[in-house]
């Protein structure tokens, strides 16, 4: 990026302040931020509180090697007991603790008693395969309960988990189970995805021919299809662990014990395991999900719409809410099917009061129309949530109008994989929302915005977010490598943690993210953010969905390319994209109109719905488009490609 800071382009002047019920019962009130800022490490001592600890820490933070932190360390706990044994304790052993709804329209539901009773005999299956506290164990499973169970089973016993998403092709497999040096693979035969069974296990088995070291493959029935089978090395989950004994007491791990490493995509290829460790990280999971969803377990029917494969899945849909007694829904398949009000009638069945979910869904149900939701029955929800990229303003109006029946607050949350639990939002009892800003720290979270100087920057003004404090659920490191870890995170601004992302303050201060710095266009020497070219598209009343990139431009450095999904009933056609361009040079200014326009009928994404936008830049720049291999349906580049002389014109 060059010196000039990032365009602050976008203005929202929408306000909608905390309905007074809710925030008369509110968990956490504004009293929270005085009191972390007065004394930020005796907040976090207290949140920490909430855990059960077999040896109390006295210790909050050693921060005496940075950056390199130690939270609670000579503390011990163990996080499985967390998520499970003391909900049964304390006589709640009966409340659900996870609706299961399958693709298939099969249903189970999971009381905490019945969940300890079975992450004890996947601990005791575990160590009768050989796992030992400090190992590695790859999970690849569909979004079932059992992906769960063996999750929390690993935490029990101090190994480490680290769970690949079910999407993901043989070789990303191989690569993650290598660099992890995995003992055991958890698996499925497979799951269902758009009606019909999709088989996991064939990749596992082919995985397993790149990679050494593995003694066991646990396989999950799932679909009852036919699969490969290696004797000696699969076992069947349900003739391993069903067997076990409901028995298996639960050891206290150092607070730094490893609990999971995740792997996320590096710029030079090679996967960065994430990893995470296990008292930090749980206070802030679940402080943050009490806080930020202001959950009450006794009423709250919470689902969380993400993959146990990306770390949404690990800190609310694991962590976070089995460590606050929670009822919660998980969903195994896609969202239309077998029609495009699935997720609604799921809301409706099961009377969900919370809903945590991704803008890019939140759009495409834009896409198909108000008149789904509105067949169904939505009024039990009382808190809405975001999450995974930057909302757009009008994204985030249809949510609260057409989900949340114009009264429900919406949480747009920032945070990473990297960041381990949500660092930026509005606490719904207590924050006056805006319209697609995450707006300000949480309490105990140091973040600023600064400019290439480090210098933090006015209000008004945009940059690099960075946070200036360690906090407890970061990472500790990337697996295997502190020098990577150094280099990514802390060396572009000294003693800073900075990870791609811009972002603005508004003239109050709020934080408003701009997407990753990848994606900032540098146009006539202008840094314009995709995001906010995005959200200005998005906001002409034809325009469903939209994704901009920056293509070479002899002219201007670069030029402004969109690729825009119209909403049901418009049509392309010259003053169709004529009113487009105006409408975002009469939003943003004129610096910021796109050269060209191009109509699709799909955008590429991945599984987890992020938008590929390099692939949208190689058609722009007229280059072969690169490796498609994580996209959900990689016949997408090709119907877009298809699509593209008649569409769009130059501006």
């Amino acid at each position: 990026m060059s010196n000039e800071s990032l365009a602050n382009l976008l203005k929202e002047e929408r306000r909608f302040a905390p309905p007074a019920e809710l925030a008369a019962s509110a968990n956490v009130t504004a009293d929270a931020y005085a009191q972390a800022s007065e004394d930020r490490l005796a907040f976090w001592a207290e949140q920490a509180r909430r855990l059960s600890w077999a040896v109390e820490p006295t210790e909050t933070l050693d921060w005496s090697n940075p950056p390199f932190a130690k939270w609670f360390a000579d503390g011990k706990l163990n996080v499985a007991y967390n998520c499970v044994d003391r909900h049964v304790e304390a006589g709640n052993g009966d409340r659900v603790a996870i609706h299961f709804e399958g693709e298939p329209g099969d249903s189970r539901a999971i009381t905490y008693a019945q969940l300890k009773d079975e992450v004890s005999r996947a601990a005791n299956a575990l160590q009768e395969l050989g796992v030992a506290k400090g190992d590695r164990v790859a999970v690849y499973l569909p979004m079932i309960p059992e992906a769960v169970v063996a999750m929390l089973a690993c935490a029990r016993i101090g190994a480490a988990h680290s769970v690949v998403f079910g999407g993901f092709s043989a070789d990303a497999v191989a690569s993650r189970i290598k660099d992890a040096d995995a003992k055991v693979v958890i698996t499925a035969d497979g799951g269902y995805r758009r009606g019909k069974p999709s088989a996991l296990k064939p990749a596992i088995d082919e995985a397993l021919t790149k990679v050494d070291g593995v003694s066991s493959v646990l396989v999950v029935r799932r679909t009852g299809e036919e699969v490969a089978w290696t004797e000696g090395r699969d076992v069947w989950w349900h003739e391993l662990v069903d067997g076990q004994s409901a028995e298996h007491t639960p050891e206290a791990h150092d607070a730094e014990q490893p609990l999971f490493i995740l792997y996320t995509s590096g710029t030079t290829g090679k996967p960065k395991g994430i990893l995470h460790t296990s008292g930090g990280y749980l206070t802030q999971a679940s402080f943050t999900h009490n806080a930020v969803f202001d959950l009450k377990p006794e009423t709250d029917v919470y689902w969380c719409t993400a993959d146990i494969g990306w770390v949404t899945g690990h800190s609310y849909i694991v962590y976070g809410p089995l460590s606050n007694g929670a009822t919660q829904v998980i969903y195994e398949g896609t969202p239309d099917t077998p029609h495009q009000g699935r997720m609604f009638e799921i809301v409706q069945k099961y009377g969900v009061t919370v809903l945590y979910t991704a803008p890019t869904l939140i759009r495409t149900w834009m896409k198909w129309g108000d008149s789904i939701p509105a067949q169904f029955d939505l009024t039990s929800l009382r808190v809405l949530g975001s999450v995974g990229e930057p909302i757009n303003p009008e994204a985030w109006i249809w949510y609260r109008e057409h989900i949340g029946a114009n009264r429900t607050p919406i949480v747009d949350t920032w945070w990473q994989t990297e960041t381990g639990a949500i660092m930026i939002s509005p606490l719904p009892g207590v924050t006056e929302t805006k319209p697609g800003s995450a707006q300000r720290a949480l309490p105990g979270i140091a973040a600023t915005v600064v400019d290439d100087e480090a210098r933090e920057v006015p209000n008004g003004s945009g940059g690099y977010l960075v946070l200036t404090e360690p906090w407890p659920s970061m990472l500790r490191t990337i697996w295997g490598d502190d020098q990577r870890y150094v280099d990514t995170y802390w060396s572009r601004f000294e003693g800073r943690y900075f990870a791609g992302d811009g972002a603005k303050k508004d003239e109050d201060g709020d934080i408003w993210l701009l997407g990753r710095v990848d994606d900032v266009m540098l146009v006539s020497g202008h840094n314009i953010s995709t995001t906010e070219v995005e959200s200005a598209l998005v906001g002409h009343p034809a325009v469903a969905e939209s994704a901009v990139v920056g293509a070479t431009d002899a002219t201007t450095g670069q030029a402004i390319v969109a690729f825009v999904i119209l909403r049901g009933t418009a049509t392309d056609s010259a003053e169709l994209i004529a009113d487009l361009r105006n409408h975002v040079g009469r939003t943003l200014g004129p610096i910021a109109k796109p050269k060209q326009i191009k109509v699709v009928s799909e955008l590429p994404k991945t599984r987890s719905g992020k938008i590929m936008r390099r692939l949208l830049r190689d058609i722009a720049e007229g280059r072969e488009v690169g490796d498609t291999t994580t996209l959900a349906d990689s016949s997408v580049m090709n119907l877009i490609q298809s699509q593209l002389p008649a569409a769009g014109t130059e501006g």
